[in-house]
């Protein structure tokens, strides 16, 4: 695919995709007019970028992990610097609080949809103050 179609399904801009592809991140073929052409599995990768970069990691150390993440079994390990090793112990530690985070914020939702649900079931009106209310009691 084009660059123009991959920024399109990834939404990220074309420019980013070129700086990308300079830090060694990803990987085009160029055709016959020197377009570049990128293949199918670069619309996860980029995906995977994005999140990377905006989880707080720079590109040296996403280039180390990223070929990790599409074959985990298969980790090559190119002489981590300390400074890596914390950096990804930190971003691993950070996840952990992120998903304990998510999970108390499903529970919660999870707690006013039955709120809800019941009084629904009851015919009671359906404001906010009462499902508030259900769920605190």
């Amino acid at each position: 695919m084009r660059i123009g179609t991959l920024a399109e399904r990834t939404g990220t801009s074309r420019r980013l995709l070129r700086y990308y592809e300079e830090q060694g991140l990803i990987g085009s073929q160029r055709s016959a007019n020197g377009y570049r052409d990128y293949a199918e599995s670069c619309v996860d990768k980029v995906i995977q970028i994005r999140g990377l970069l905006d989880a707080g990691l720079p590109t040296r150390v996403i280039r180390e992990v990223l070929p990790c993440m599409d074959t985990p079994r298969a980790i090559r390990i190119s002489a981590p610097t300390e400074e890596t090793v914390a950096l990804l112990e930190g971003e691993r530690d950070r996840m952990a609080e992120r998903i304990r985070f998510l999970e108390r914020n499903r529970a919660a939702i999870s707690e006013y949809l039955v709120a809800v649900r019941e009084a629904q079931a009851e015919g009671a009106p359906q404001t906010p103050n009462s499902a508030e209310a259900a769920v605190s009691a």
